[in-house]
């Protein structure tokens, strides 16, 4: 039956209504929650109990829901007695990216700040001397806290504060505070030689990775032009490696799988070792030792030790064609690199030089013939 023409309007109007509704479901914001501010005054708290104001005390009128601005807020209520630079009160903002002591250090350098203690009494005379913790309280240019904390360092050695705020932004500022005395010396270093911040970055890297190796390294008496010599050999010497990785994955493709490691199965022959007697040694604990080399990272050092090119016979050792061997002497509180030798499937040995690809000396062929004696090597033509 037809409907009437006062029920289709009626219907026409029921739609209008229901489209108006779900429009204004669409744009009516959701309630809001009310700021959490016991929540904050908690979390601030939380391992600072020595507040100079009660939690109680607090009538704060904001209207920001933002934790980090209502952690800052309860922070100076219960805190602050003196204004503090930025830096110190970024730690209650953000604390991202940190570890747990070292927010709780920030932390407690904020609340000895801004309560008008003795930084450099309450732990910061581990750091820094007295002169660069006013430095670090009183900064000429806005940065986050281990900025600063380089800035005031970099001060010390630095008389131009550009040259001071490139070393304080640099990869200097992001590394391990238990490192501190030789990046100081980094930053030292920097004073003296100003660098973009680009370099000192390409610097800092290549000193890490040299810290890493040997922990006992230095900067003392090196120039700039040989520590960026060196940090292009380390550059070269990494794009060996990868080179020589990516034969090994190669290889490994081809016989089906397996993993890699950075390393090759190598001869099966065991090291070996000599000391000679007191009487015969030519100094106090002398030791000679044969080692296989067996790692990329490992065959790149010799290559680069001895100046010669026996990193291009990675290919021959993941083959299984060959290995390489290197003859060293210890004593006298120095090891020496003497001799790189290749052996071939055979255990003969095809190849042997010395630095810059000399050939062995007399003495040195009577320690390789013990070694080729208990190994059952073959020294062709030697």
């Amino acid at each position: 039956m037809a409907r009437s023409r006062i029920r289709r309007r009626h219907e026409a109007e029921r739609e209008r209504i229901a489209a108006y509704e779900a429009t204004l479901r669409q744009v009516v914001r959701p309630l809001r929650q009310p700021p959490d501010f016991k929540r904050a005054l908690d979390e601030v708290l939380s391992g600072f109990g020595d507040a100079i104001r009660h939690r109680d005390a607090w009538r704060p009128q904001l209207k920001t829901r933002d934790p980090g601005r209502l952690r800052l807020a309860a922070a100076r209520h219960l805190f602050a007695v003196y204004p503090v630079a930025a830096h110190l009160e970024q730690i209650w903002l953000d604390g991202s990216g940190l570890d747990a002591d070292e927010i709780r250090l920030c932390k407690r350098w904020y609340v000895a700040a801004a309560g008008g203690q003795s930084l450099y009494k309450l732990g910061a005379a581990e750091w820094l001397t007295r002169k660069e913790v006013h430095c670090f309280l009183n900064p000429p240019a806005v940065l986050d806290f281990c900025e600063t904390f380089w800035l005031a360092i970099a001060r010390t050695y630095a008389d131009d504060l550009g040259v001071a705020q490139r070393i304080a932004r640099s990869k200097i500022s992001r590394t391990p505070r238990g490192e501190l005395a030789f990046w100081r010396e980094a930053a030292r270093f920097f004073a003296v030689h100003p660098l973009p911040i680009e370099e000192i970055d390409d610097l800092c890297d290549y000193l890490a990775a040299r810290l890493e190796r040997d922990r006992q390294y230095s900067l003392r008496g090196r120039t700039l032009a040989s520590l960026e010599r060196q940090m292009r050999d380390w550059h070269r010497d990494i794009a060996m490696v990868a080179r020589i990785r990516a034969a090994q994955r190669q290889a490994e493709i081809r016989r089906g799988g397996g993993k890699d490691e950075g390393g090759w199965a190598g001869s099966p022959l065991a090291n070996w070792s000599w000391r000679p007697s007191d009487s015969k040694a030519s100094t106090r604990g002398e030791e000679f030792a044969v080692l296989q080399i067996t790692k990329a990272d490992e065959l790149v050092a010799e290559s680069r030790a001895m100046h010669h090119c026996v990193w291009t016979y990675a290919a021959k050792c993941i083959a299984g064609q060959a290995s390489i061997w290197s003859l060293r002497r210890t004593g006298g509180g120095r090891a020496d690199r003497m001799l790189t030798i290749e052996l071939d499937p055979r255990n003969r040995a095809v190849q042997i030089r010395g630095f810059g690809n000399r050939t062995a000396r007399q003495d040195e062929l009577q320690v390789l013939g013990r070694w080729a004696k208990a190994r059952g090597v073959s020294l062709v033509e030697h």
